[in-house]
């Protein structure tokens, strides 16, 4: 990743000096305080997951535009979240090329500090399919009326351990991960999606993994309601049986003034007999995976000014089989410039 993000900026810098007094600048960054139960993972109480990003963005002209965004993914590492170069034909047609955010749902094109309630992503989004799951290759998205859509060819998700550690930047395989979405506008208010994703993962280019997920926004002046729903089939080889997940989330919340609390609903499955722990290619079967968690989250958001947030969150979670005192209050303050 280091040489790519080195030749990214030196690429989009050599193309944006021509018309630097059109490039917008805009950034974020977070800081997160956690204190959980005795069983919990921040059961002492820490400042945590502290996040920036910077986002360079700008157009050489009216059909040709271009991005670049870095975020940090600890405090020592930035990686490239986005990095293309586009092509608007019409609002109906516009083509990226590049690295891209995976337009699969609403959450991952909108997960930064800044545009989401929560202080850390639903449960199946970082477990169904990698937390800023991105790709590098072509996307081809626009509007029709009531319709918008997306759909994409990279190099597609990796094996491993298991489906969170699939994210790649160089192809393992001769096959494309392939996918797309299409929503439905039914008003300024509400839309709902329908995403696809297909495309083999090991580096014999035998087996394959299908996502398909479907997507809810409700968001008028004060109600916003949203969620997403996520399956996963996993190929696996001979003897054991295709591994499968599935989660699914919902958030609410209500403007009172500055104020917005919120409660949301997080679950997912996971069963995957072959993969897990352990391992290291079709010679070496890991010990399985067979994960079943929810939580209920509550919270409240202050906005003390338009470019900045305050969050308060209290989840409960359950665990199948397990009774755990691993509850977390969790609190996150937001600021984008």
């Amino acid at each position: 990743m280091t040489k790519l993000f080195s030749s990214a900026l030196v690429l989009v810098g050599l193309l944006m000096a021509p018309a630097a007094a059109q490039v917008r600048i805009n950034g974020y960054f977070s800081l997160d305080y956690g204190h959980g139960q005795a069983q919990s993972a921040l059961s002492r109480g820490s400042f945590h997951e502290p996040q920036a990003g910077l986002v360079l963005s700008g157009e050489w002209s009216p059909r040709f535009a271009y991005t670049l965004e870095v975020r940090s993914r600890d405090v020592a590492r930035f990686e490239i979240e986005q990095a293309w170069a586009g092509f608007r034909w019409s609002e109906a047609v516009q083509i990226k090329v590049g690295l891209y955010l995976i337009p699969f749902g609403k959450y991952n094109s909108s997960a930064r500090p800044f545009q989401t309630r929560l202080t850390s992503p639903p449960l199946p989004v970082g477990e169904v399919f990698p937390s800023s799951w991105r790709d590098i290759g072509l996307l081809i998205e626009g509007k029709s009326g009531f319709l918008v859509y997306s759909a994409y060819v990279g190099n597609g998700l990796a094996e491993g351990e298991n489906l969170r550690a699939g994210q790649q930047f160089m192809d393992n395989n001769k096959d494309k991960g392939r996918g797309g979405r299409i929503g439905v506008l039914f008003s300024d208010a509400f839309e709902a999606g329908l995403s696809y994703y297909s495309g083999k993962i090991d580096a014999e280019n035998d087996r394959g993994l299908t996502l398909k997920g479907v997507d809810l926004t409700w968001s008028d002046a004060r109600l916003h309601l949203s969620g997403e729903y996520i399956t996963a089939e996993i190929e696996n080889p001979a003897p054991f049986s295709r591994g499968t997940a599935e989660g699914w989330f919902a958030l609410g919340s209500f403007d009172i003034g500055s104020l917005s609390p919120f409660v949301a609903y997080q679950k997912y499955d996971y069963e995957d007999a072959f993969h897990g722990p352990g391992f290291a290619g079709p010679l070496t079967a890991g010990q399985g995976l067979f994960d079943k968690r929810s939580l209920w989250g509550f919270g409240l958001i202050a906005t003390v000014h338009p470019n900045i947030l305050l969050k308060f969150e209290y989840d409960v979670h359950k665990e199948s089989g397990l009774e755990l005192k691993n509850n977390v209050f969790r609190a996150q303050a937001a600021v984008h410039f």
